[in-house]
Formats: structure tokens, C-alpha cells, sequence
């Protein structure tokens, strides 16, 4: 499939991560989400997990922009948790990805310096780990074609979808998923590579 601008990347599971500043414990969790609702799920289970704990700091990031964020600082000093947890997700270009710090005081303050070195260096430690995977803005697109052209349709369809499904039957018909941005090129490029004979149909946006 070709690269498009619809691509971006999220993590492909869950990925834990610990380092030790000063005898308090920084605990990084990074999650891959789907939608606030899921971040919120996700932050309740890692809270209830480190009830004890002192702080759960987290930041997260939506979509393909990643404009859709929310951060919390969890009664750490205003900008020391949050914003560098946020900064590391931004800088590691990972979108629909919560990535809570649970933080156990030591007994030993750190600083609003040393505190946003802290929770940024736990948060890279864990993003460093984390294997990513491609999330696509696609549409579902039917194509219609005859058997003398399958060929030719296939190998747009390798070149152009992130998935699909054939049904082979008289008439052959196959559902595809097309990023957004390549979805008039695709077509057109159906219609004529088979001089008109496959048609092509947009079953729904995403």
C-alpha cells in the first residue's frame, strides 16, 4: 500500500516501564486507546492498580493530528507532570496512546526542574520500549469487476487499500478500505485501467 497523509502511528500493546529518581519510584504505563472514553477506562484501572501511589500523571493523544489531547499534573506542581509526558508522545509521534506516570515519593523533593526531568525521562524510558503499528482514515470502497479484469484491479487494489475482501461469484465484488486522501485517484485510476468495465462504489465514510 501506498503512504498517504491518512497514516499514523499508535502503540501495538500495552508497555510498563520503572526508574528510580532520588529514592521516588516513576512508574511509566504506556496504552493504546481508541477514544476518550477508553483513556478514562484505562486511567481508572492504572489508578485502582496503584491505589498507594502518589501521584498518576498521565497525557494522552487522538487521531491522526493528535489535536484531540488532554495531560494531567495529579497535584504534582502546574506543568511538571503532564506537559513532558505530553511532549514525549508528541515527540515520539504516537497518536491514540495514553501514557500515565505513577509516581512513589521518596522523601526527597526534586524541583520543578528535576520533577519535569523525572516524569519526561520515565515517560521516553517506556516510549523507547513500545513497538508502534499504522492507524489508516480510510473509506470502504465496493468494486465491481468482471473476471477479465481482476488482475488489473488487484494490482491497483495492492497499491492503493490497507485491506480487503472478494467475493467471487459471477460478477466478482470486493470491499476495500482506501485512505481518504487517495480515494478519487483510486477510483479513477479503476475506471481507467479497465476502460470503464469495473465500477467502483463508496460504501461509507470513517
Amino acid at each position: 500500500m501506498s503512504e498517504s497523509k491518512d497514516t499514523y502511528f499508535t502503540v501495538n500493546e500495552e508497555y510498563r516501564a520503572e526508574i528510580s529518581v532520588k529514592s521516588s519510584r516513576f512508574i511509566a504505563t504506556c496504552t493504546p486507546i481508541s477514544s476518550r472514553e477508553s483513556a478514562l477506562e484505562r486511567l481508572t484501572r492504572i489508578r485502582a492498580e496503584f491505589y498507594d501511589a502518589t501521584h498518576n500523571c498521565y497525557a494522552y493523544r487522538l487521531g491522526l493530528s493528535g489535536l484531540d489531547f488532554r495531560f494531567s499534573d495529579d497535584g504534582e506542581p502546574n506543568s511538571t507532570a503532564g506537559k513532558p509526558i505530553l511532549f514525549m508522545l508528541q515527540k515520539y509521534e504516537v497518536s491514540d496512546v495514553l501514557l500515565i506516570v505513577t509516581r512513589y515519593y521518596g522523601g526527597t523533593k526534586l524541583g520543578v526542574g528535576g520533577l519535569s526531568r523525572a516524569y519526561a525521562d520515565a515517560a521516553e524510558n517506556v516510549l523507547k520500549l513500545c513497538s508502534k503499528k499504522p492507524v489508516y482514515k480510510t473509506n470502504q470502497v465496493r468494486v465491481m469487476c468482471m473476471y477479465e479484469d481482476i488482475s488489473v484491479v488487484k494490482t491497483l487494489i495492492d497499491t492503493y487499500a490497507v485491506s480487503h475482501e472478494a467475493d467471487y461469484r459471477d460478477i466478482i465484488e470486493i470491499y476495500c478500505e482506501i485512505p481518504c486522501s487517495l480515494l478519487d485517484e483510486f477510483c479513477h485510476a479503476v475506471t481507467q485501467k479497465t476502460h470503464a468495465r469495473a465500477g467502483t462504489f463508496i460504501e461509507q465514510n470513517q
